[in-house]
């Protein structure tokens, strides 16, 4: 259950929340903190939304960069998709319109994790020349299976014979199913609280309860939580893309890849397969007493990190 609100607020800090228009009507809510430093984009994954950043945005304003720290569409402040699109390619034009075209930046560097990172490929390639430098974490990586065999990396397990597996199942497969059984805010926060608990995706006692509630929040909404999961549906076929994503193909942007170990959801093998899929990399670097959300569980970490290896584009003091 979530908790009161009064309690949400005292136990985490205030943003401001801004918003603009970036497709066909639809307004995307955002943090934007450091302003004139340089643009620093953070993309969430699932079941996350902006707030996953919170202990990241100070700190890295502070250190000179401009950070910019959206809800994808769908999720959390920012609007549905007016057309009824979440697929990889609508969310890198989203980014794009954002960073580049209602905020002004030629540039940018991106950090991602989860669905984020997955978005980032078609980003960075869709738009050349527009992200400088990534920093991705515990995340799918783009489809490349000769590469991968190439360089010795073993075929995985297929999901559906992954004990963590059945979230994936039911949400590319079974989307309308699920959505209709978890029929009032508590059961959709208690699905997602499951992420952030018992289920391991993070590493133990690394989420208290105030935090948990106030990450799972968002979700309450039937809407944004149906919404949220359409993304899930674009592998299995189950919903069509207006365009294919670029997913299909390595990144040659500079890379700093992160794992954090403690996570039972994304393969042990992707610090191998980040190497293949991002080749002009440094790392990979694991992360110990992290699991899948490292910008919270290792936030000093991955601050830190984020400002020596984006030191020569910050603005210290801007």
């Amino acid at each position: 259950m979530p908790l009161p609100e009064d309690l949400l607020i005292m136990s985490h800090p205030e943003f401001r929340i801004h918003r603009s228009v970036v497709r066909n009507r639809l307004s995307l809510a955002y943090v934007r903190e450091g302003v004139g430093g340089y643009p620093l984009l953070l993309i969430h994954g699932w079941p996350e939304t902006k707030r996953i950043w919170w202990r990241n945005i100070e700190p890295l304003a502070a250190a000179g960069f401009e950070v910019i720290v959206p809800d994808l569409c769908g999720f959390g402040d920012s609007d549905l998709a007016p057309d009824g699109h979440y697929d990889l390619a609508s969310h890198a034009r989203d980014l794009h319109a954002l960073v580049h075209d209602v905020l002004g930046h030629q540039r940018c560097a991106a950090v991602a994790g989860d669905l984020g990172g997955a978005i980032v490929p078609d980003l960075a390639l869709r738009f050349p020349g527009f992200v400088e430098r990534l920093c991705l974490f515990n995340t799918v990586t783009p489809f490349l299976p000769d590469d991968y065999a190439a360089a010795g990396i073993a075929k995985g397990i297929p999901r559906a014979v992954r004990l963590a597996a059945d979230y994936y199942i039911r949400q590319s497969t079974d989307a309308d199913n699920l959505a209709a059984e978890l029929d009032t805010p508590a059961r959709r926060v208690r699905y997602i609280s499951e992420f952030y608990g018992h289920r391991f995706w993070a590493a133990p006692q690394t989420f208290e309860a105030a935090d948990i509630a106030f990450m799972s929040e968002p979700f309450s909404d039937a809407a944004k939580f149906r919404a949220s999961i359409a993304n899930y549906e674009y592998s299995t076929g189950n919903r069509a893309a207006p365009e294919p994503p670029r997913f299909f193909e390595k990144v040659p942007v500079p890379t700093l890849i992160l794992f954090g170990p403690d996570d039972h959801v994304i393969p042990r093998d992707f610090p191998q397969r980040a190497a293949v899929a991002y080749p002009e990399h440094v790392g990979p670097f694991t992360v110990a007493g992290a699991g899948h959300f490292l910008q919270w569980e290792a936030a000093d970490v991955l601050n830190q990190a984020l400002r020596y290896f984006l030191a020569d584009l910050r603005k210290v003091g801007s």
